[in-house]
């Protein structure tokens, strides 16, 4: 998993939870560094990312993210201290699959990444063999 995030606090809580529950996971600390890790590691299967970032933001990121054929498909979890009326569709519109206000409800976004991680799965299963 990918971690996009400029706050290193919400960095090392995120990847603490995810490592305890048998994730790797590397992390960004801005959109344009996200989309470097992205590049070198093409095996990313899921990114949460935080949407106000300095440099790139995380709508300009998950755009640009979208635009790149190979992660199309990647599930990409919008997650931003952020709300405001509209941020929600904001994010889906820019291409997030998803949205989690912050503070993350730990139990609550594991089962969303279960989902989205199960679907993915799926998706390429379904590919095997085409």
């Amino acid at each position: 998993m990918l971690i996009v995030d400029d706050d290193i606090r919400n960095v090392f809580a995120l990847t603490s939870v995810l490592e305890r529950h048998g994730a790797t996971v590397v992390f960004a600390e801005n959109g344009r560094e996200g989309i470097e890790q992205l590049e070198r590691n093409e095996d990313v299967s899921l990114v949460l990312m935080d949407i106000m970032m300095p440099e790139m933001d995380g709508w300009a990121t998950t755009s640009a993210i979208r635009q790149m054929p190979q992660f199309a498909d990647l599930p990409i979890i919008a997650l931003t201290a952020k709300v405001m009326q509209g941020d929600r569709e904001k994010s889906i519109a820019s291409g997030a699959s998803d949205y989690v206000p912050k503070p993350v409800d730990v139990d609550r976004l594991l089962e969303r990444l279960r989902g989205w991680l199960a679907r993915g799965r799926a998706t390429s299963d379904s590919h095997e063999g085409a």
